[in-house]
C-alpha cells in the first residue's frame, strides 16, 4: 500500500512550524544504482529542488524538483551524477524559503539487492537510503575504486573464510591480501588468498592474531599495485554493524584464552576483533 505524501508547503519567514508536519519523500532504486526521490507538489508557482548535504563536509548537491503527474514533484539522482562517499541529508527547498528536512516515506530498494555492477566506470558506486535515528531520510553514499566485495563469510575451526569479488581490477600472480592491525605502528600479516577471475577467497586464521582490532585488504596487484578495503556495500543495508552479527570463536594464542568475531564497522568495512576471554 502506498503511503500518501504529506504536501510541501511553501516555507513561512517565522521558525514556528511545530504545526506542520514534515514533508515526506519516496524513494525508489534502479538497477544502475541511481535513485529517483517523490514529494507532494507544495502548490505555488515558485520552483523547488531537493537539496543532499553531506553531514560532515558541508558540500551540497542540488536536483530539481518537477512535476511528474499525481500531484507529485520528483527528483532524480542517476549513477553518472558525483555523489562522494559520506551520509548526505536530503532536504527540500522552495524557491525564497529555507530548507527542510524531509522525511522518508516508501523505499523500493529491491533492485539494490545482490546488485552486480558493470565495472565498465572504474569504480563502484552505490546509494541507500534510511531512517535516522531522528526519523529523517539520509543517503549513505560509497564511492570504491577498486572495490572488494564481501559475500558469504565461514567460520569454522578457529578460522575465518570470506569469499568474495573484486571490481575496477584484476588479480596477478602477486597478489596477496593483509590483515592490518588498526593500532598506530601496529602489524601487518598476509592472509591466504586464492582467486579465480574476480573471484576471490581469503582465509584468516584467529590464532595468528593478538590482542585489538584487525582491517582486511587486497593488494590485487602485489605491493605495487592498489590498496582495496574489503567492504559489504552491494546490498540495500545502510549500517549493517547491528544487523550482521557473527558468532565469536574461542582461540588460544601466547598461553592466553581469546575471542575472535568478524564484523562491519560503521562504513560496512570488514573487520575482526580479538579480545580477552572472559
Amino acid at each position: 500500500m502506498t503511503t500518501p505524501l504529506t504536501p510541501l508547503a511553501p516555507i513561512p519567514p517565522s521558525d514556528d512550524r511545530t504545526d506542520r508536519m514534515p514533508p515526506r519523500a519516496h524513494c525508489i532504486a534502479d538497477s544502475a544504482g541511481g535513485l529517483t526521490f517523490d514529494v507532494c507538489d507544495h502548490g505555488g508557482v515558485a520552483p523547488a529542488h531537493l537539496l543532499l548535504a553531506e553531514r560532515t563536509s558541508g558540500e551540497e548537491v542540488r536536483l530539481p524538483l518537477t512535476p511528474a503527474g499525481d500531484g507529485r514533484l520528483r527528483a532524480s539522482l542517476p549513477i553518472s551524477v558525483g555523489l562522494p562517499e559520506g551520509r548526505w541529508d536530503v532536504y527540500a527547498q522552495v524557491a525564497g524559503g529555507q530548507p527542510v528536512r524531509l522525511t522518508p516515506g516508501t523505499n523500493d530498494l529491491r533492485s539494490l539487492v545482490d546488485r552486480a555492477p558493470g565495472g565498465s566506470r572504474g569504480y563502484v558506486a552505490v546509494r541507500v537510503p534510511y531512517t535516522t535515528k531522528h526519523g529523517n531520510l539520509t543517503v549513505r553514499s560509497w564511492l570504491r575504486a577498486p572495490h572488494a566485495e564481501a559475500g558469504e563469510l565461514h567460520i569454522r575451526d578457529g578460522e575465518l573464510t570470506v569469499h568474495g569479488r573484486v571490481y575496477g581490477t584484476e588479480f596477478t600472480a602477486k597478489a596477496h591480501a593483509e590483515i592490518r592491525a588498526r593500532a598506530a605502528a601496529g602489524p601487518v600479516l598476509r592472509g591466504e588468498l586464492t582467486a579465480d577471475g574476480a573471484e576471490f577467497t581469503l582465509r584468516i586464521g584467529y590464532d595468528e592474531l593478538s590482542e585489538g582490532r584487525w582491517d582486511l585488504w587486497l593488494r590485487p596487484g602485489g605491493d605495487d599495485g592498489p590498496e582495496v578495503r574489503v567492504a559489504r556495500i552491494l546490498d540495500d543495508v545502510a549500517d549493517k554493524k547491528p544487523i550482521f552479527v557473527y558468532p565469536a570463536a574461542r582461540v588460544s594464542a601466547d598461553g592466553r584464552e581469546l575471542s575472535a568475531e568478524p564484523y562491519y564497522t560503521l562504513d560496512n568495512d570488514l573487520a575482526v576483533v580479538v579480545s580477552a576471554g572472559s
